[in-house]
């Protein structure tokens, strides 16, 4: 259960959070990854007014709460501070209405104090939020940002993952993770991959042992987090397999119910794995900017087809 005291905990120095009421009720559930303003809710208009959210006090609700008599500011605030209101934050650091911090004293409501303005601080919070609540799942191979696509290489043990993200790191792309790349889905066709903190920025390379890429190729080598746009399974050749010479099917994998690129990628001695993980990549750039060469070709074969038939039934 996430609950209010996981926020403060967590986030709470960035956000710059300061407790001042209603500290027995740190143990509220968090249910939504969403804080809003009351906005017409102080007015009196309760009809859509959201109960689990956080509530975000600036400098209008404050002001607009100071200009209403004691009596009507109790009523006001009573009727947004609800059983299911995880907890209330005001924003520029003003001072929050002493009818304020009674009712969240009295509810066990926590009630905080934060510096940033109130828009930074709403777009602040609930993307730490989102994080926080995004489903995830932790696979097993490599991640690398080649191109600005992030490509997950995924096969069985030692079919040369990282050996293959090791080349295209000598040419410039960067590594996310390896071995182990932990996959967060933040929206619906939104997944986003990162590396355990203990092994970020190293790799595992089978003879050599464990290196640290920043230290060895730099900085500008690695990154933390890359969207997952495809993904590329290395397996051993196999020449009983058929393998798909035209690139027409567009196969996908599903993970956290987002739908990705797959492509199957034999390897063999000869076949240069970096080379062909670069094209992917280029090629899944062309696609994406609406050139499909597969496609282009298939539409010039069947005219040229067309063409010759033609040409036959005139003789």
């Amino acid at each position: 259960m996430y609950c209010v005291d996981d926020l403060y905990q967590k986030h709470g120095e960035q956000l710059g959070l300061k407790l001042i009421s209603g500290e027995n009720g740190l143990r509220r559930k968090i249910s939504l990854p969403e804080a809003q303003r009351p906005g017409l809710s102080l007015c009196g208009y309760l009809k859509s007014h959201a109960r689990r959210r956080i509530l975000v006090f600036g400098k209008v609700e404050t002001e607009y709460l100071r200009d209403l008599d004691q009596e009507t500011r109790m009523e006001r605030l009573k009727n947004i501070l609800l059983p299911q209101t995880p907890a209330v934050i005001v924003a520029r650091n003003y001072r929050p209405p002493h009818e304020l911090l009674l009712l969240c004293e009295e509810f066990e409501i926590p009630l905080f104090r934060a510096k940033l303005a109130t828009m930074n601080l709403l777009s602040r919070l609930t993307l730490k939020l989102m994080a926080d609540f995004a489903s995830r799942v932790n696979r097993h191979g490599t991640l690398v940002e080649v191109f600005g696509v992030g490509v997950l290489i995924e096969g069985e043990s030692s079919v040369g993952k990282s050996e293959a993200a090791l080349g295209l790191l000598e040419r410039g792309h960067r590594l996310i993770s390896d071995d182990v790349v932990k996959i967060s889905k933040f929206d619906s066709n939104c997944l986003e991959g990162e590396g355990v903190a203990l092994t970020r920025h190293h790799m595992e390379i089978r003879g050599i042992g464990i290196i640290n890429v920043a230290h060895l190729y730099g900085v500008t080598c690695v990154r933390d987090k890359k969207n997952i746009d495809l993904i590329v399974r290395l397996e051993t050749w196999n020449d009983t397999t058929f393998y798909d010479r035209i690139g027409l099917d567009e196969n996908n994998e599903t993970i956290l119910g987002v739908p990705i690129p797959c492509h199957i990628l034999p390897v063999k001695p000869g076949r240069d794995v970096v080379l062909l993980l670069e094209t992917i990549a280029l090629n899944h750039r062309l696609k994406k900017m609406g050139y499909n060469s597969a496609k282009e070709f298939s539409a010039k074969l069947l005219k040229s087809i067309s063409l010759k038939q033609m040409q036959r039934t005139k003789l």
